[in-house]
């Protein structure tokens, strides 16, 4: 095989065309190698195999430098720059492979942790100005496709290198896919740009002032080394703007390009995979209550931003919910503001985020959405430990910075019951806007009466009273606050059980009622206790004589990590727990 001989892209260049369609080829058997085996982004990579060996051929990387837009595009460019182990060896070898540009991985050739969106164009002008201060000549590449040009980083990127003036060339790698279909009104553009073969009148990227060249055929290697060869060393900002398949060369990813935009393991030979026991999830779980909802009120609208499966909304279902649904587009600001707007005419807006997305809107749900009390909801989904845990990717964060935002009720309901109660209320409800964090520890579900209203000030849930010791459990963590009072009480200690319901403020009544009959308050939060709910607990404690153990993961950017030595290490295994419990005590 080329690919093992490969070590860096200037061996590439040794080579002739019909080789290089051969290491093309390789190189696709190689991701699928890899997705088969160890999951991860199947689509955009495959898409992207023909036009990463053209840009290693033609540039002269590491001296050009080549920004990935969320880089879950870059297996391929990985392949070619020595890291081919990591899609053709054993599992270990896999795992040491980061799914995104990593320059911890490789400084020579990744030259940014991506895997947020429409920030290529950004990252690159940075080092196209860097570039034109220093007075050096190399390429400055970016790539950018898959609906990022919807996220308004794009637009200010596109902006700036414009203003810039000088050499930089980005990349569109157009599928006409964003991780669903893509929304917003530059892909009608690009559409008429395809059609036309580059040619229509209304050209998006000229109007901003850039050199524009079009390739239809995006998965050629030859016609992509010819375009890319007539562009390097350009000194004006330049699009070439080309055509791809997502999926390509692997039909099953090619024939639901929606399904396989990212994927667990399957088989290569068919695109089968292992049938897993059918459980509840609150994606369907929540898009079948939206779409029952809609039926009865019409002016309840679900809102998405490019991940409409955060929510459950399949392509049939969004097709059921036609205009009660809106998709913006990778653009969570603007969700944020068009919701604060929705409220305000009428309507009743749900837009469900991943929570680490939400991180890109803070002064929106600040500025447009707080500061105007619209009665919006927001679904927080899969905040915490157990779900993404690539270092770009971790969901540590929302709950310091939304309960940082005056004006805005951060509600964490423990079970299944209890979140549809929240979400009722808060759509009906017309004072607030509301944020709900979906639990991420599965669908657990309660036989007890949950309540169906909710005041705008904090009111927590004393589930079992104790002495000595409460514990605070809120969310996603309350069922391990159960287990830790069971263990307790296995020790001959009765503690006091409280679901807080809030996480943006404390219940200074509930809270000063514990300090008759306890001596230790011990919060869990599903997140960075850095500034989270457990530290407002203790900061209110004070100087008084109240014990206060804040149980979170400590503030760090964390990579790939596994759950239980996460836990582990932030001393939040339940045995632990009750250990520090008992040593505090004692």
């Amino acid at each position: 095989m080329y690919i093992e001989k490969i070590k860096s892209p200037a061996d590439l260049k040794q080579l002739n065309i019909d080789a290089l369609k051969v290491v093309a080829d390789e190189t696709r058997q190689a991701v699928l190698n890899r997705v088969s085996k160890h999951g991860g982004h199947v689509g955009p990579n495959l898409g992207f195999v023909e036009a990463t060996v053209a840009l290693h051929y033609v540039f002269d990387t590491p001296n050009d430098k080549l920004v990935f837009d969320v880089s879950h595009q870059s297996y391929p460019h990985k392949v070619l720059t020595g890291r081919a182990s990591g899609f053709l060896g054993n599992v270990d070898e896999m795992n040491a492979i980061s799914g995104y540009s990593s320059p911890t991985e490789c400084p020579e050739y990744d030259n940014f942790e991506v895997g947020h969106t429409s920030t290529s164009v950004s990252l690159a002008t940075g080092l196209q100005k860097a570039r034109d201060i220093k007075g050096t000549k190399e390429n400055i590449i970016a790539v950018i496709g898959d609906g990022s040009l919807s996220g308004g980083e794009a637009f200010e990127g596109l902006d700036e290198a414009a203003e810039l003036g000088t050499g930089i060339i980005i990349v569109v790698n157009d599928n006409e896919m964003s991780i669903a279909e893509p929304h917003g009104g530059i892909y009608k553009n690009l559409r008429d740009l395809r059609e036309s073969n580059g040619q229509c009148n209304h050209n998006w990227f000229k109007a901003w002032g850039f050199e524009y060249k079009y390739l239809e055929e995006g998965n050629d290697v030859e016609k992509l080394i010819e375009v890319f060869r007539s562009v390097k060393d350009t000194n004006k900002p330049t699009v070439v703007h080309i055509h791809t398949e997502k999926g390509h060369g692997f039909s099953p990813a090619v024939e639901n390009k929606e399904a396989w935009h990212y994927g667990m393991p399957f088989n290569r030979e068919d695109g089968s995979r292992p049938e897993r026991p059918a459980t509840e999830s609150y994606e369907q779980l929540l898009s079948d209550w939206l779409l029952k909802e809609m039926k009865q009120d019409k002016t309840l609208v679900a809102v998405t931003a490019g991940t409409p499966s955060a929510a459950g909304f399949t392509p049939e279902k969004r097709k059921e919910a036609g205009a009660q649904h809106v998709d913006v587009g990778i653009a969570e600001e603007q969700a944020v503001a068009m919701i604060s707007g929705m409220a305000k005419g009428g309507l009743r807006p749900v837009w469900t985020v991943f929570s680490t997305f939400i991180q890109r809107t803070y002064d929106q749900i600040a500025q447009d959405l707080c500061i105007n009390a619209n009665p919006a909801v927001i679904n927080v989904t899969w905040g915490g430990t157990a779900s993404m845990n690539d270092i770009t990717h971790i969901c540590l964060f929302d709950i310091p910075m939304l309960c940082s935002i005056p004006g805005l009720i951060y509600l964490a309901p423990t079970t299944c019951e209890e979140y549809f109660s929240m979400l009722r209320w808060a759509i009906l409800q017309d004072k607030k806007p509301i944020a709900i964090r979906i639990p991420s520890n599965g669908v657990h579900h309660t036989t007890e009466n949950v309540d169906t209203e909710y005041a705008y000030e904090a009111k927590y849930k004393v589930t079992q009273k104790g002495e000595k010791v409460a514990i605070i459990a809120a969310g996603s963590f309350y069922q391990k606050g159960e287990n830790v009072v069971r263990l307790l009480a296995e020790k001959g200690i009765k503690a006091t059980l409280i679901n807080p319901r809030y996480l943006n403020e404390v219940d200074r009544e509930t809270l000063d009622s514990l300090k008759g009959g306890h001596e230790l308050v011990v919060t869990l939060e599903d997140g960075s206790k850095d500034g989270g709910f457990g530290e407002r607990i203790a900061a209110y404690y004070g100087i008084s004589e109240m014990k206060v153990l804040v149980g979170g993961i400590k503030k760090d950017l964390y990579d790939r990590f596994d759950l239980q030595q996460l836990l582990s290490d932030n001393r939040l295994l339940d045995e632990q727990i009750v250990e520090d419990v008992v040593s505090i005590l004692s």
